[in-house]
């Protein structure tokens, strides 16, 4: 059948590719054969060499309620209960995600949230009435806007660990610590098309509270720290080529300073970006460069992620827990470079716990 009727398929496939991300569940229910090709793998790749995709950031974000003080004074603050809130920057709009069937209770604390092709997963955490360390993978898929099951994670409880993805099919998790407060240097691979998890050799070290990031076609496990060394950063980093060695390579001074590493995260221009006693580096070949001072919004606790040459940093003040979002042009020439605070509605900026960002 015709995907359009008096169309040539070819033809009729450039308007598909051309919807907007909200309508893909919709047009995949009209009819078998949209379904069929708005599902398939191909149908993102048409896009993205089409320059049709676009950036939209996942956040697992608490509620937020407001607090009655005396005099008629209110004020919000974050609640214990998270969801999975999207951010579209190109038409400036926040959103819920459909909530997990499973998780009445919300997001388990401290979850990993990573994209990778047209899904966005949530990894482990802990359950937030029980405190059970959970294994479990969900997925969300954009187009079919619907939930499934991933593998548990194998290898016993893991909390606090690194996970990245090649955005297109690979997600690694690494370190961590085990249920008796152990720091791990074991990691895994996930294959999102098989569902399937593969045991990778153990790094070299234990990595505690790493950050993980696919830099330059490698997976890169930056910081962590021992068992024996509590809330004491490594420097270096730890590198996995899935396509030739299948090994881990060390890179003893990675980060250039003994620093927490989970606001490390890799620009669309190959550079990896990190905020630093209060300022937004970049590492340029060995060296890490100022590029601007964070705003004071989000000088506590933010998060970083970037985006066709912009930096995103989501966070709080030291005085306020509730969280802002800051826009900045990372390729602008201008020496003092100025960011721009985002305008989100009021229940859009409870405590945030993990951020990442997908092209579709």
């Amino acid at each position: 059948m015709d995907l359009l009727p008096g169309l040539p398929n070819d033809i009729a496939l450039e308007c598909l590719i051309r919807l907007p991300l909200h309508q893909f569940s919709k047009a995949a229910s009209v009819c078998t054969n949209w379904k069929t090709e708005i599902k398939h793998p191909l149908f993102r790749q048409r896009r993205k060499e089409s320059g049709l995709t676009r950036p939209v950031f996942v956040l697992a974000q608490a509620m937020v309620t407001t607090i009655r003080k005396p005099y008629g004074i209110t004020s919000l603050s974050s609640t214990q209960f998270y969801r999975l809130t999207l951010y579209d920057p190109e038409r400036g709009c926040w959103y819920d995600l459909p909530p997990i069937p499973e998780l009445i209770d919300g997001l388990p604390m401290f979850c990993r949230v990573v994209g990778v092709g047209s899904d966005v997963m949530v990894i482990g955490g802990c359950d937030p009435v029980n405190w059970r360390v959970m294994d479990s993978v969900f997925i969300y898929n954009f187009v079919s806007g619907s939930w499934r099951r991933g593998t548990d994670m194998p290898g016993g409880q893991r909390l606090f660990f690194g996970c990245a993805s090649d955005s297109e099919r690979f997600v690694v998790v690494a370190g961590g610590h085990n249920d008796e407060k152990n720091a791990l240097r074991s990691a895994l691979l996930y294959d999102v098309a098989e569902d399937e998890w593969i045991t990778l050799p153990e790094m070299a070290f234990e990595r505690d509270e790493c950050k993980c990031a696919f830099h330059r076609g490698e997976f890169h496990v930056i910081g962590g720290y021992p068992t024996h060394a509590q809330g004491q950063f490594h420097r270096s980093a730890e590198v996995f080529n899935s396509d030739t060695s299948r090994q881990w390579r060390l890179e003893e001074d990675f980060l250039g300073a003994d620093t927490c590493p989970q606001t490390c995260i890799e620009g669309d221009d190959g550079r990896l970006y990190m905020c630093r006693d209060g300022d937004v580096v970049v590492k340029i070949n060995d060296t890490w460069k100022h590029v601007a001072r964070l705003p004071g919004g989000v000088s506590n606790g933010a998060y970083l992620t970037a985006w066709q040459g912009k930096l995103l940093a989501v966070g709080n003040s030291i005085l306020d827990e509730i969280h802002s979002s800051y826009e900045l042009d990372a390729n602008s020439e201008s020496k003092e470079k100025t960011w721009r605070k985002l305008d989100a509605p009021n229940e859009y900026c409870g405590h945030v716990q993990s951020v990442c960002c997908l092209e579709i």
